[in-house]
């Protein structure tokens, strides 16, 4: 059975151990500026991405700010 998390809402398989593997599959690096993740309703700190781990019915939030109107 695939383990899921939801992201943004969305239910996608569980692909990193991480919060940190998780951003990197996506293309975003720790530290990347004006990304916010949230795991279950916390806010997880770019410092924190590779020790927090992830397990199957997590979910996250992934907020990007960006500027422009």
């Amino acid at each position: 059975m695939t383990q899921t998390i939801r992201i943004n809402g969305a239910p996608e398989p569980l692909d990193g151990a991480t919060v940190a593997e998780l951003m990197q599959a996506r293309g975003i690096v720790p530290g990347a500026r004006g990304v916010a993740v949230a795991l279950n309703g916390a806010v997880v700190p770019a410092g924190k991405w590779p020790a927090t781990p992830l397990k199957s019915g997590d979910e996250i939030e992934i907020v990007r700010a960006f500027s422009g109107g």
